[in-house]
């Protein structure tokens, strides 16, 4: 379920805890977690604060990699589109209509769940002006407590099954002829230079598009990675696994994979090369043309 809550660019991470204490904790409560972008509201110390007594547990996104809460970039186009459809050219309204989209919003079934996310929550869906006239018989809800709690129950089993199932889909499509690496502490790897994450060394096309190679000093999870990045690079030291390739202790292999100018990232293992394919069998002779 989403809330639509009107802000202002200048609001500080007080105002931000009583927007959120307001029209979030007093329908739903305390949350155990929150996932969020490295904003400077969600790093200060009021906010870290805050939800450390409450126990809440702070969780951040990658720098510069918007894929860690990816459903809230989608939630986000979707606003801007219904937005658009609604005020048209009355600009100046679009805080009035934010109820009526956030009701159009949770009242949608959604692709993921075949369900709203009104009935995901609360097991069926609000009335609305179109449902005004009487339902059949078939479709009342039992209103038996021990029914109730099993429909919901049932309810959420399913939508879960829906969810998996989605998944799994998008996991296919997304890892089909990739294969899966993770490193160790210690583990050296090289850095892959992105254009907003490495500004001064992406200047040129004629830069290498990476460095290294640099050691895993903590492993966060398996898909982000601590690196004792020197200090000339004024960035967190956190990677996300996409950036790093590994690092082979071979002489074929000491030169940049970044070198070329490239900017695919392959965590593959390249096959050995054997040694007759490296040095010649027999001496080599050289003749002069008549």
């Amino acid at each position: 379920m989403a809330h639509f809550i009107a802000c202002h660019k200048t609001d500080d991470a007080v105002n931000v805890a009583n927007l959120f204490f307001r029209d979030v904790v007093r329908l739903h409560g305390i949350p155990r977690s929150i996932v969020s972008d490295r904003d400077v509201k969600f790093l200060s110390h009021f906010w870290r604060t805050l939800w450390s007594k409450l126990g809440t547990k702070l969780m951040f996104s990658t720098t510069c990699h918007p894929q860690t809460d990816r459903q809230t970039e989608v939630v986000n186009r979707v606003l801007s589109t219904l937005l658009r459809a609604v005020i048209k050219k009355n600009i100046k309204t679009w805080e009035d209509c934010l109820p009526h989209v956030e009701f159009a919003y949770n009242h949608a079934v959604h692709s993921a769940t075949n369900m709203s996310p009104f009935e995901v929550v609360y097991g069926y869906n609000p009335t609305t002006p179109l449902d005004m006239l009487p339902l059949p018989f078939e479709q009342v809800m039992n209103r038996d407590g021990q029914s109730k709690a099993e429909f919901v129950m049932k309810l959420h089993q399913q939508v879960k099954e829906n969810l998996e199932r989605r998944t799994r889909q998008y996991e296919t499509r997304a890892n089909k002829g990739k294969k899966r690496v993770t490193f160790d502490v210690g583990d050296w790897v090289w850095v892959h230079f992105r254009k907003e994450r490495f500004p001064a060394q992406r200047r040129s096309k004629l830069l290498p598009r990476g460095d290294g190679p640099f050691q895993i000093v903590e492993k966060v999870n398996d898909n982000a990675y601590k690196l004792d990045l020197p200090g000339e690079y004024t960035v967190s030291a956190t990677f996300n696994i996409s950036d790093l390739t590994p690092f082979y202790d071979s002489a074929d292999l000491r030169s940049n994979p970044f070198q070329e100018g490239g900017d695919d990232v392959s965590t593959s293992v390249p096959a050995p090369i054997a040694d007759s394919e490296v040095l010649p069998q027999g001496p080599i002779t050289r003749s002069k043309a008549k």
